[in-house]
């Protein structure tokens, strides 16, 4: 499944080629129900046509119509969509119940434009996330180098600006196939991962179907050393055999792998590290990175719940929150 973000961004760029004016638009935050995060994009032109979304339809619907009418055409803008009481912005009220706040940026093609969004797409081909700093008064965009964690957009009190992060779609790698990795496996693509299973073993991967995933007939450790992970990468194994598990680990701690797990009991997990300090060569640094037992202590029992805990606590780390912090 491409990147909504990469199919918005070539769009927009293949626009601002033709000579076109394109109008960014990126939901700044959302307050309630919402169906799109905050970071959403959506690119439009001046007759409607357009890629992505900022809802359900709603507020695309109103910000085409008054788009069309020329109501954006001086410089960087926001807009308050479902608050009724709002000193401005439309007063539509979403069926959600939400509240919406957007950015929207007039992009004329120029050179500095394509520049710009030529920056945003090799980011998001690349393996190195971005952040896009945007003056709300000017319109002025820096880019800087970033972390790729935390949320996708924070903005700056009194400061005037907003920071976006950019980066590649997140990645999640299964070292190895078992019910726990078919489970994570439609979970991660429900969540917008792009999912990428490796396993030598002929007979698991023909009782794998989980649709839209990447299989490759190799062990997940010499996939990983290939250069297969970057910054927004998760690298799971779920299979409960040290010669696919730990050999997957001791190459993913030597990655820029944003979350690194391994499931087993609290038992199994201790004979592990011991292990990986003895056979592997970890140091305590390495070790620090590897989350076992993996996952969110929900109680889980069926493939179908450690799945849920573990992919839950992949967003945990993904969006730079703390255990405690729940």
């Amino acid at each position: 499944m491409r990147h909504l973000d990469l199919q918005v961004v070539d769009q927009a760029l293949a626009w601002l080629r033709e000579g076109r004016r394109v109008w960014l638009c990126t939901v700044l935050a959302t307050f309630g129900s919402s169906p799109r995060e905050p970071g959403s994009l959506l690119v439009a032109r001046g007759d409607g046509r357009h890629v992505g979304s900022l809802s359900g339809g709603c507020v695309e619907e109103d910000f085409l119509a008054r788009l069309r009418d020329g109501e954006f055409d001086a410089g960087p803008q926001t807009l308050r969509y479902g608050d009724p009481e709002g000193p401005s912005g439309p007063r539509i009220r979403l069926p959600c119940g939400g509240i919406l706040d957007v950015l929207i940026e007039p992009l004329e093609p120029d050179a500095a434009s394509l520049s710009h969004l030529e920056v945003i797409q090799a980011t998001l081909l690349g393996q190195r996330p971005l952040v896009r700093l945007v003056d709300l008064a000017s319109g002025r965009v820096q880019f800087a180098e970033d972390g790729g964690l935390g949320p996708r957009v924070e903005q700056e009190p009194g400061a005037g600006r907003v920071k976006l992060r950019v980066g590649p779609a997140a990645r999640l790698i299964l070292a190895g196939i078992s019910p726990v990795a078919d489970a994570c496996a439609e979970f991660a693509q429900t969540l917008g991962f792009e999912v990428i299973v490796c396993d030598p073993r002929e007979e698991a991967r023909a009782g794998f179907c989980v649709e839209g995933v990447e299989i490759h007939s190799v062990l997940p450790s010499t996939f990983i050393a290939s250069g297969a992970c970057h910054a927004a990468t998760a690298v799971v194994a779920l299979t409960h055999d040290p010669r696919i598990d730990d050999l997957a680990m001791i190459e993913a701690v030597r990655t820029p792998a944003f979350y690194i797990g391994v499931m087993g009991s609290r038992k199994t997990s201790a004979a592990r590290a011991e292990r990986l300090r003895r056979s592997g060569g970890l140091d305590e640094e390495e070790m620090a990175r590897i989350h076992m037992p993996i996952g969110l202590a929900l109680g889980s029992k069926t493939p179908a719940e450690i799945a849920l805990a573990v992919m839950a606590d992949i967003v945990r780390v993904q969006r730079g929150r703390s255990r405690e912090a729940l």
